[in-house]
């Protein structure tokens, strides 16, 4: 009686349970494969309730998918709305992300989330690994992956032989001191001996298979402090033989001098004087003196 009282309760009032739901919350196919993706909802929503399918990237942007009651131009052929979900022709790693169904009506709105991963197995990791190093540097060594999905987890070897994760837990590498990043591929140094001198390489691992990267030397050298000094004697020994060359050559007169400036006379000139024109038998005499 009481179920009864409530639920004359619930129809008298217009209180209506919206909802919307998926039977695949997670969907997992290969690249190149086709996907549907589901989506109910209660039929409080009425005859023809509006639906939307939303998608976002792992990358975080978004895009309408199905709006007002047709595919968006984007997913045209790619993509096909039908009742009740939301089908991909064929999948590739781009179409990894959330899809969400949308569905709303006169009075109420619901959503149901999708989670898609499309799988791809890792190409061959980029490697960064130097080939030198002195004793007592940071080192650093990576390793990416860029096609895998899931993202790839990742392995160190050295010497052909794989790198626990950590070290302290192994007798035989109680000795190293390194740190390895499963999750990035980074395999730090903090402080580089020389018993880490050797060959690495790294392995990138999903699901869908597992690839290896080229193996580079790394050798680890203590820093030659004699060398340096030897550098620096050799420095001082050169800049000293300079300029004993120069002062010997200037000495011996080897070296061009440098010209003495000797001020230029000064020119005086005497304004002319006019004796008169010398048809009038007058006499007209110009001079000017230069000293």
């Amino acid at each position: 009686m009481f179920f009864v009282f409530v639920l004359l309760c619930w129809k008298a009032t217009g209180l209506h349970a919206f909802s919307a739901s998926t039977s695949t919350p997670n969907v997992m196919v290969k690249e190149n494969s086709g996907a549907d993706l589901k989506c109910d909802y209660s039929a409080d929503f009425g005859a023809s309730p509006r639906v939307e399918w939303k998608f976002r990237s792992v990358k975080g942007s978004q895009s309408f998918i199905y709006f007002d009651g047709q595919i968006t131009d984007r997913y045209k052929g790619l993509m096909t709305q039908y009742q009740g979900g939301l089908r991909i022709e064929k999948a590739t790693r781009q179409d990894t992300g959330d899809y969400s169904c949308e569905v709303s009506g006169n009075m109420g709105y619901a959503e149901a989330t999708i989670k898609l991963t499309v799988l791809v197995p890792p190409s061959v990791p980029i490697s960064q690994i130097p080939t030198s190093a002195t004793t007592g540097r940071n080192v650093l060594l990576t390793c990416n992956d860029k096609d895998g999905s899931p993202p790839s987890t990742y392995k160190w070897y050295k010497n052909g032989t794989p790198l626990p994760e950590d070290p302290s837990k192994f007798p035989t590498f109680k000795n190293l001191t390194y740190k390895m990043n499963m999750q990035n591929g980074n395999l730090e140094f903090p402080s580089v001996s020389k018993a880490d001198s050797g060959s690495y390489y790294c392995e990138a691992s999903n699901s869908q298979g597992t690839q290896r990267g080229p193996a580079v030397v790394m050798e680890v050298r203590d820093l030659n402090v004699g060398g340096i000094v030897a550098g620096v004697i050799v420095a001082l020994l050169a800049a000293g033989l300079l300029c004993f060359a120069l002062w010997y050559a200037s000495r011996k007169g080897y070296l061009p001098k440098m010209s003495e400036s000797k001020p230029k006379p000064a020119v005086y000139t005497q304004p002319a004087q006019d004796y008169g024109n010398e048809d009038d038998g007058e006499f007209r005499q110009k001079q000017s003196f230069v000293v």
